[in-house]
């Protein structure tokens, strides 16, 4: 997938501000957060969405489970809590496609629903 964004940040072809990085996933800052702390974590493994996801992928998707509990308590925000997003597809707003869970924190957040 040489055109995808997030899989040239992988192999360091775009700069980025990493957070957090290991032989199986990369977390980087957004460049478009919507909160203080908006961080996004991706397998370094190129996967659409999790509609591509397979059994072969159950230890990678625990992994970035684990990761994110990880990143969020080194950014100070695992105590008053985060969002944890995954956007699934077109009417879901996915813009790349490459699966990436949004870790957003750092201040109260209203419920999306009203």
């Amino acid at each position: 997938m040489d055109e995808c964004i997030f899989c040239k940040i992988i192999k360091g072809e775009i700069p980025s501000k990493i957070t957090y990085q290991d032989d199986k996933v990369i977390a980087f800052y957004d460049i478009h957060p919507v909160a203080p702390i908006h961080i996004l974590l991706l397998p370094k493994k190129h996967i659409i969405n999790i509609n591509n996801v397979t059994g072969e992928d159950e230890n990678l998707l625990g992994h970035m489970l684990i990761t994110v509990k990880k990143v969020a308590h080194e950014q100070g925000i695992s105590e008053k809590g985060y969002r944890l997003i995954i956007n699934n597809g077109p009417d879901a707003d996915q813009v790349v496609q490459h699966l990436h869970f949004h870790i957003i924190g750092g201040q109260p957040m209203h419920h999306p629903m009203g």
